[in-house]
């Protein structure tokens, strides 16, 4: 489905509509022009003129298309598992949409790069995305000289920026998850104003993060519970880690001086 969208110049209202049917590729085959609307909060002629700019003659024919390219049942027609069952197997489907991604592993090796040559590294994760920025800030910090974390708001963020860029910082990795935080927008504007290269892990390539990013990483996340699932965004997080940890040449020997550290202190339990 993102194959679709891309290519095509789409106004800031058909991105936010192409945005939701990515979130919901499952349901949007199924989804009328006004439940479409609903959901990515816009207008029903939005809805319309979003299948116009895509070459198609009206909204059905882009349903009748997505529905020939990919048959399935919507997320909750499935009448033999629960809804907790179609959680796990959502996240299952979009840990395969990730690993198709991966075939291409250029933009990860790059992003893994400009980690490695940034001292120090800003890692930027407001709200939702604050697990998977302190996650990733826990095991760079084993390997990176300086790895510094950005999980909370308001003024003192531009001031916390400028104090890395002052620093010597090249680079921001942000964690940008549903519901996209205004700051975390604002952030990034900033960031790269400041003359700061930004790889963000998103939802997908047109969440509103996507304008203020140099390098965008998509991982989908589930939306069948209350709240979202976050596996693709966490495991894309890792695999990062890797990246940075082979453009690091030391890596390998700060891992065994810190397994070693941790052994003479009697920090884990056997």
């Amino acid at each position: 489905m993102q194959k679709l969208f891309e290519g095509h110049r789409l106004t800031p209202t058909q991105r936010r509509i192409a945005h939701c049917m990515v979130r919901r590729a499952a349901d949007a085959p199924f989804l009328s022009s006004v439940e479409l609307a609903e959901l990515a909060g816009v207008s029903q002629p939005s809805v319309t003129r979003f299948a116009v700019a895509l070459g198609f003659d009206g909204y059905p024919a882009l349903r009748r298309h997505l529905r020939e390219v990919a048959p399935a049942e919507p997320s909750g027609g499935n009448g033999t598992a629960n809804e907790y069952q179609q959680a796990v197997q959502a996240e299952i489907d979009n840990l395969r949409h990730l690993a198709a991604a991966l075939a291409d592993p250029s933009p990860v090796v790059r992003a893994g790069q400009l980690f490695a040559a940034s001292r120090p590294l800003l890692v930027l994760g407001l709200r939702a995305a604050t697990a998977q920025a302190a996650g990733f800030v826990y095991f760079a910090r084993k390997v990176h000289p300086d790895v510094r974390l950005l999980d909370e708001g308001g003024t003192l963020l531009a001031d916390r920026i400028d104090a890395a860029v002052r620093a010597g910082a090249g680079t921001l990795l942000c964690f940008a998850l549903p519901r996209h935080p205004r700051e975390v927008v604002e952030a990034l504007e900033y960031a790269r104003a400041v003359g700061l290269t930004v790889v963000t892990v998103a939802d997908s390539a047109f969440a509103p993060v996507a304008h203020h990013t140099d390098l965008l990483l998509p991982a989908p996340v589930g939306t069948g519970l209350a709240f979202d699932t976050v596996c693709a965004p966490m495991l894309l997080g890792r695999v990062l880690l890797e990246a940075m940890c082979d453009a690091l040449p030391d890596a390998q020997s700060r891992l065994e001086e810190f397994d070693a550290k941790a052994a003479a202190r009697g920090l884990f339990v056997e």
